[in-house]
């Protein structure tokens, strides 16, 4: 008797607690809390039901490396060489993201141009990087022009000669690709047909992921520094960095690589790589993306090897010009390939009070940031709070990229 009642009880609570369960993204429930009508009820007139699918999270992106976000103290705090005070140090809050582990690769780069051939070949021909950013009057470096981008022991090499434009259309066909995989991998019969057909798949589907882009350089210098791996107790932090590694100097202090350079830079004039028999940093231009250890995110090469293309049109930042959450200045094409967002280039700075027809400047609407130091960099570019900017058709050497996506579904 008295195990019977303690069944009814048992019973009663749970359905109690069934009933008082709130629904979230992962397990809404069987009924809209809104109308009380229910979800995918699988009846004879299906076009006229709302359809709410098993949600598991956002899906896995290739090479991607979750970013956690949080507060953080964006600018150089490096001694101003040129005096620029282009990047005045400032406290800023950057969403959870996702960024590449590597940059992107001669590989990557050949696969692309491999699959964009039936776009046509002005398309293909806009695609090629520009093979001569290796030529030089008085070097011989011909050998780069003909064999870094093709040869096979290039292959995992970062891609360079690639502009601001041509980084973006990358950006764009690698969600398309992406995005297709994971449709035909996990998708509905129809979402498979759409994938195969090259038509957009719902957002609302939960199998695709949102659009690779290139990071904000409030993002890449927050993944750059990596502080997450400087946390001790609550909220706080030993010491900030100065490179993407704990320290003040560029090598090694610990273990059997004590002493070894922890980039790919110019260590002076004219020394690329230091004397044979023990290279400083094994690499007179550059270097295997998975070179040199990760910094605390488990992101290679956020300091040197090449320098890499951001979102942002420059600026010199101050604290009256930017937003203290996710800070971005661009005209937002292709940030989220949304019209309406405000196009905010010119906001509180506009390119005509730089002078750049009458040659007062170099500045305009048209040149972008580009961070980290490259291998043929002095070790000052090599800290996150430095910045350069080029015109965003341009290309050299020494420019590379990685890519970069948010975080959906979260607010943190």
């Amino acid at each position: 008797m008295m195990l019977g009642a303690l069944l009814v009880a048992s019973a009663g609570m749970l359905g109690a607690c069934n009933k008082n369960k709130k629904p979230t993204s992962f397990d809404p429930g069987k009924e809209s809390t809104a109308t009380g009508m229910a979800y995918n009820t699988g009846g004879k007139n299906k076009d006229n039901e709302f359809t709410v699918r098993d949600f598991k999270g956002q899906p896995d992106g290739p090479n991607l490396v979750y970013i956690e976000g949080g507060r953080h103290i964006m600018g150089s705090q490096e001694e101003e060489v040129l005096l620029s005070r282009d990047n005045i140090e400032r406290t800023v809050t950057v969403a959870s993201f996702y960024m590449d582990e590597t940059e992107v690769a001669n590989v990557h780069w050949l696969e692309y141009l491999h699959y964009v051939r039936d776009s046509g070949e002005q398309y293909y021909q806009e695609a090629l990087p520009d093979t001569m950013v290796w030529a030089a009057e008085l070097a011989f470096n011909d050998p780069y022009i003909d064999h870094y981008l093709r040869y096979p022991g290039f292959r995992f090499f970062p891609v360079v000669g690639v502009t601001w434009k041509q980084a973006q259309n990358y950006c764009i066909w690698r969600t398309q690709a992406v995005n297709a995989g994971l449709a035909k991998k996990n998708g509905t019969k129809e979402e498979k047909s759409q994938a195969e057909s090259g038509e957009r798949i719902p957002l609302e589907s939960g199998v695709v992921l949102p659009g690779y882009r290139l990071p904000t350089e409030a993002e890449w210098e927050f993944a750059a520094k990596a502080l997450v791996g400087t946390q001790y107790l609550d909220e706080m932090q030993d010491y900030g960095r100065i490179y993407p590694w704990d320290g003040h100097a560029v090598r090694n202090p610990y273990g059997r690589q004590m002493g070894e350079m922890l980039a790919n830079f110019k260590r002076g004039r004219g020394d690329y790589a230091g004397i044979a028999g023990k290279l400083n940093d094994g690499a007179m231009i550059t270097e295997w993306v998975y070179a040199y250890p990760p910094n605390d995110y488990g992101l290679y090469n956020m300091a040197g090897n090449v320098n890499e293309w951001v979102e942002d049109v420059y600026r010199v930042y101050n604290y009256q010009d930017m937003n203290d959450l996710n800070p971005v200045r661009t005209d937002g094409r292709y940030l989220t390939q949304n019209p309406r967002r405000p196009k905010n280039v010119e906001f509180l700075d506009e390119a005509k009070q730089y002078d750049k027809p009458n040659f007062q400047s170099l500045i305009d609407n048209h040149v972008r940031v580009y961070k980290g130091g490259s291998w043929k960099d002095v070790a000052y570019w090599l800290s996150p709070g430095t910045r350069r900017f080029l015109e965003e058709d341009s290309a050299t050497a020494t420019i590379g990229f990685r890519c970069a996506m948010i975080r959906a579904g979260g607010n943190y």
